[in-house]
């Protein structure tokens, strides 16, 4: 990654947690292009995108989408459309499971009732044999999303994971330690702007820990998920799969909702477990801007499309 594109992913992600930003961004909705990366405002339009992608054998994992919530009331309103979520899932008998935001539920507020909230979504979720994946967010919220998916597990809630992010230096570590417990975890790069003091800075580094981890997990028989769009770091798990022998069914390919979709469908032909992670709510501009900082040539799109409605 050149010195320009760096500064270029550094200003968008700035601009992710920017209130004047999200505010004017919101004013336009889906005409700035977000539709391409979120499937719709409410569940119900998110639900007909989701079955779409099943009938092409790709399952799911349904975000609603929202996080630092500023109160209390705001994070029940989010545990309750999550409850939502988890009865529409069970109800129209879609192949898919969830994931959320600790911030989303008021980790930031209140660690205790966070966990109650938390704890009620996975509670329902089990009782659908459905999985709860709590989102890995900034470097501030990574001991204490781990904490909650512990606390979880000894209330006897196995059906909740979380996520590993590769550019972290203490991320082999957890990986060490949460697969001894038997952790369902979904490996990623990192979407976050983190200093060098405790991240890999250079994308070399962090695909190297990548693979790293990766075959940490895969040789445990821990289920695990692959989630990347990097055609080279896909190749690689399924060689390394292959040369070890490692079942199919011991681990999954994850990649965004709108990203590299024929890719997605190529896997699923092959017979990979592939899942799509579907963001949807109103709550869309941090999410749809730190796609745009991933990968730059997202803009480009964007650009394009709102030319075309001139």
């Amino acid at each position: 990654m050149d010195w320009g594109t760096r500064l270029f992913r550094s200003m968008l992600l700035g601009l992710a947690g920017n209130r004047l930003a999200e505010s004017l961004s919101n004013r336009y909705g889906m005409k700035l292009g977000a539709g391409r990366f979120v499937a719709g405002e409410t569940l119900e339009e998110a639900l007909e995108k989701i079955k779409a992608l099943n009938a092409k054998g790709i399952a799911v994992t349904v975000d609603h989408l929202g996080e630092s919530v500023r109160d209390p009331a705001e994070a029940d309103n989010y545990r309750n459309e999550y409850l939502r979520l988890v009865d529409a899932i069970a109800r129209e008998g879609v192949t898919g499971n969830v994931s959320l935001k600790p911030t989303q539920m008021g980790l930031s507020l209140d660690r205790g009732a966070c966990l109650g909230r938390i704890r009620a979504i996975a509670e329902a979720a089990s009782r659908h044999g459905m999985f709860v994946r709590l989102d890995m967010e900034n470097s501030p919220y990574t001991a204490a999303t781990i904490d909650l998916v512990r606390a979880l597990r000894r209330e006897g809630l196995p059906n909740v994971g979380t996520v590993i992010q590769a550019y972290l230096y203490r991320s082999g570590k957890d990986v060490v330690e949460l697969t001894a417990e038997g952790v369902n975890l979904r490996l990623v790069k990192g979407a976050y702007k983190e200093p060098p003091r405790i991240a890999f800075p250079n994308r070399r580094d962090v695909d190297a820990n990548f693979r790293q981890l990766i075959g940490t997990r895969l040789d445990s028989g821990v289920y695990t998920a692959v989630a990347t769009h990097d055609a080279d770091i896909i190749d690689w798990t399924k060689w390394y799969a292959k040369r070890k022998r490692i079942p199919r069914d011991r681990f999954e390919f994850q990649m965004l909702y709108g990203i590299r979709t024929p890719l997605q469908e190529e896997l699923a032909r092959e017979g990979y477990t592939v899942r799509s992670y579907v963001p949807y709510g109103r709550m869309w501009y941090p999410y749809f801007v730190r796609r745009l900082a991933e990968r730059p040539a997202n803009v480009g799109f964007i650009v394009r499309n709102l030319l075309a409605r001139r």
